[in-house]
């Protein structure tokens, strides 16, 4: 009796101290979300309970790559059946032996081994993809390997408590229980009192390792087993291509952007803490695969550690329990260090590869060390995060696309650009002169105002009216800075005139009334100017009563769709050139007649596929179009790579590691094709520079969705004129 009630006790003590430690690892963390700031966004119940069913349970993101998602999916469901399974072997042990009255325990304890056996099986596999087949996207330090002993050992107290415990009880062999019963036969030599002792001690460290797991969770990237569900039923429900909106007339704000983490808001924290650390982002990353010392996956590890630091520092509450476990406080203090990322030798490519993770996770690894300075002295822009890193990204958001439980990383840069262009006056060069042109010239060349509708001369035979000049108009033409200045892209804008003229369309054009849409400024952190821009726009547009826009720039139109409405742009239909076509197509309307005889390779533009989901349309008028072959790149559609041009790239230079169009071309080429076809100016004009730099112009060619088109409309002479060009 006196040892079956020190048994009860002891298990009432470590099961306190385990929850109570538990709490305090939860509450504390809970305490440092709280000093972000406080969001109001707007909320769909149906879509993110649909995000949670879909990504949570389904797994949906996480079996992009099926072999780990099948992996995890075993993990993840295992666990949850081995729940009901720890509690069954608890009562066993406290009851003396007796397993829960369940009816069919026997079917119950089949469905615990096979689980525990396909556990180990996913552990095993995850250890070898780690640190067998070393995949570059996932740490090889201790830590990740605690979960795995965790879990092994975890799962082989369970089998030798089940194989001890029949021995100790007299039970047969069993089909309904395999795994156990071979062991029992192992052992059947020993006496049925050994077998309680040694049952016991296994009970005890299948507790302990479970209860240990328990602790370890908040305090390690597996919180996100609480915070990843909770941040996907908190996630976006507005347009991922709207950024959050500054009130900059607010009196009462020290500051705009993010300088420090306290400005972060509370549900970007959040995705601090969900963060599994996988590496999906940084895998499929533009700025990373091409050497740059930005990787989405270290953006959030960094913020978070500095977050847990600082937020132990001002509430005075460590985030590390029991304290004696972690007697160095846990985690590193953040500093950027080797110099500047383009001088930092870790940033040499292989050129035998045409994307490579390595250096950008090499320089991450050794630069990431302890600080003398306190947290909260820590500079978030400065020694936690670096300039390159933030001025590194194209904003094509293929990082969010990857991540499983829905972090959103591209907000937090714009964020950090924020505070640097609005409070601190800080942007590489060549953005700045692009700001100011685009401020005082509306376009980020400084070319006169008054030559944006000049193009229109070179269009022999067809007029096209300015809104002022034909009222009657149905459409809009929203040319863009691009289409309208840019000597490349104004073929597009041509070809786009010709089909719609062609078409019958009444469209018009604001002539010199148009005004940069404002996505550069606003990419690249200068709210102030985008928000004039969208103002003076919006009035346009009022102004000649506005219904229906087309325009060639992905940019132009996730700007115009998605972000002018909450500026109060009311009625408006926004859309891209290929929507348009493809209409006027699957209406008989355009009949594209004339074969067009080229192996096609399409690039996704981020700002048009994953901003807007307009992957089909591009690629249904290249199908309509006689001759044409049409063939993907391996990255194409969803997970399509960048061309490097957006957040603002376009305006500036590259200084580390290989350009990124000049990787996106390469992964072109690999399909062998006589034409690379895009639908957005800042695409093609990357890719032409792409295809120079290979050598390979003479027999690649890189046209837009609209010239290919014009091809198959207008037959042979256009052809010859455009494919010599």
């Amino acid at each position: 009796m006196f040892w079956s009630w020190l048994h009860y006790l002891l298990f009432l003590i470590v099961v306190g101290a385990a929850l109570s430690f538990f709490y305090r690892a939860v509450y504390h963390r809970y305490l440092y979300v709280r000093l972000g700031q406080p969001e109001n966004r707007p909320f769909d119940w149906k879509s993110r309970v649909g995000d949670l069913v879909s990504q949570a349970l389904g797994h949906r993101v996480l079996l992009k790559d099926r072999r780990s998602g099948i992996m995890h999916l075993i993990i993840f469901y295992g666990f949850i059946i081995l729940q009901f399974g720890a509690l069954d072997l608890i009562y066993t042990g406290l009851s003396g032996g007796h397993p829960l009255p369940i009816p069919g325990h026997a079917v119950f304890g089949l469905s615990q081994e096979i689980t525990v056996l396909l556990i180990l099986l996913a552990t095993g596999y995850a250890a070898y993809r780690r640190y067998g087949e070393k995949l570059k996207r996932l740490k090889k330090d201790w830590k990740p390997s605690i979960v795995l002993f965790l879990i092994f050992f975890l799962m082989l107290s369970v089998l030798l408590s089940l194989g001890f415990h029949r021995v100790w009880l007299g039970y047969e062999a069993s089909a309904y229980a395999p795994a156990s019963s071979l062991i029992a036969q192992l052992v059947t030599g020993i006496s049925p009192g050994a077998a309680k002792a040694v049952f016991f001690l296994f009970w005890w460290a299948h507790l302990i390792i479970l209860l240990t797991f328990l602790v370890y969770i908040p305090q390690s990237k597996h919180f996100h087993l609480i915070t990843a569900p909770l941040n996907l039923f908190l996630g976006r429900s507005r347009p991922p291509g709207r950024l959050r909106k500054l009130d900059l007339e607010d009196e009462e704000a020290e500051a705009f952007g993010v300088g420090k983490i306290e400005d972060f808001t509370r549900k970007q924290m959040l995705d601090f803490y969900a963060c599994v650390e996988c590496g999906r982002c940084t895998n499929v990353c533009p700025a990373s695969n091409t050497g740059k010392a930005l990787s989405p996956m270290h953006l959030i590890v960094k913020l978070r550690d500095h977050l847990t630091e600082k937020g132990a520092a001002i509430t005075s509450k460590s985030p590390w329990v029991p304290a004696f476990a972690f007697p160095a406080g846990g985690g590193a203090h953040a500093v950027a260090a080797g110099g500047q990322e383009g001088e930092h030798p870790r940033f040499m490519m292989d050129t035998a590869e045409i994307t490579d993770i390595s250096p950008t996770m090499d320089w991450h690894k050794e630069s990431w060390q302890h600080s003398e300075k306190k947290p909260e002295e820590l500079a978030l822009i400065g020694d936690v995060m670096t300039e390159e890193e933030i001025w590194a990204c194209t904003t094509c958001r293929n990082c969010e696309d990857q991540c499983p439980v829905g972090n959103e990383h591209v907000d937090k840069i714009i964020d950090l650009r924020r505070h640097l262009v609005l409070m601190q006056g800080s942007i590489p060069q060549e953005g700045q002169r692009a700001m100011q042109n685009i401020e005082r010239q509306g376009n980020p060349w400084g070319i006169s105002r008054s030559e944006r509708s000049r193009w229109v001369e070179e269009l022999a035979g067809i007029a096209v009216p300015t809104v002022k000049d034909a009222p009657d108009f149905e459409l809009l033409f929203f040319v863009g800075s691009m289409g309208s200045y840019d000597n490349r892209s104004r073929k597009i804008t041509r070809a786009l005139v010709r089909l719609m003229h062609k078409a019958g369309i009444r469209f018009a054009i604001l002539g010199n009334e148009e005004k940069n849409s404002g996505d550069t400024p606003r990419r690249m952190g200068n709210e102030l100017l985008f928000q004039q821009l969208c103002a003076e726009n919006i009035e346009t547009f009022r102004k000649y009563g506005v219904k229906r826009i087309v325009t060639a720039c992905p940019h132009t139109f996730n700007t115009l769709k998605n972000e002018y409405p909450e500026f109060g742009m009311e009625g408006v239909e926004v859309l891209h050139h290929t929507q348009l076509l493809d209409e006027l197509i699957r209406a008989g309307i355009l009949k594209p007649e004339h074969a067009v005889h080229e192996r096609i390779t399409y690039h996704d533009s981020c700002y048009l596929g994953r901003y807007n989901n307009v992957y089909d349309q591009p690629r249904n008028i290249l199908r309509a179009i006689p001759g044409v072959e049409l063939i993907e790149m391996e990255r194409s559609r969803e997970n399509g790579m960048c061309c490097g041009a957006g957040g603002g790239m376009m305006w500036m230079e590259e200084t580390a590691g290989k350009r990124v169009n000049l990787a996106r071309v390469e992964q072109a080429l690999v399909t062998r094709p006589t034409l690379i076809s895009s639908a957005c100016p800042f695409c093609l004009t990357m890719l032409e520079d792409g295809t120079k730099q290979k050598e390979a112009d003479e027999h690649v060619k890189a046209r837009d969705i609209a010239e290919i088109l014009e091809l198959a409309v207008f037959g042979p002479a256009t052809n010859q004129t455009l494919l010599h060009q």
